[in-house]
């Protein structure tokens, strides 16, 4: 006999402007991940935070896109938490920047709010926390 699954089904993240939202933030992967890989390959005494806090970009938007596609209310919680964070990362260091242009030798993916990727680091939080706000389950 096989036992039955009582468990509901995985609310879906990825309709309609999630699938949006997924392929930025694979974008935002990509981009973040080979560009800090390459820095800390190479050039790690330059400017060593700069290349760490993009590394660290990369993984949050790596964590992020796992969990919209994963699915599921806790997923949406754990990617709201992580938008929410990273937005504070993107002000944080976007103000950073500007106020303190010495401590950053070489950009980083959040430097002046993300000006390097058409200011993307900023808006993709805002959109998915919107997103994932409106994706809420019952």
């Amino acid at each position: 006999m096989a036992a039955t699954d009582k468990r509901p089904a995985r609310e879906r993240l990825i309709s309609g402007p999630g699938i949006l939202l997924v392929w930025l933030y694979g974008v935002m992967v990509v981009g973040a991940v080979s560009r800090s890989a390459y820095q800390i390959a190479t050039e790690f005494d330059r400017a060593p935070l700069a290349y760490t806090l993009s590394a660290l970009a990369g993984v949050v938007y790596g964590f992020i896109t796992y969990t919209l596609v994963r699915g599921g209310e806790t997923a949406r919680k754990a990617a709201l938490v992580c938008c929410a964070a990273e937005l504070v990362g993107v002000l944080a260091v976007g103000t950073w920047t500007l106020a303190e242009p010495s401590a950053f030798p070489d950009a980083t993916v959040w430097s002046d709010f993300g000006m390097g990727y058409l200011f993307i680091p900023v808006l993709l939080p805002l959109s998915a926390l919107y997103w994932l706000r409106r994706a809420r389950t019952a």
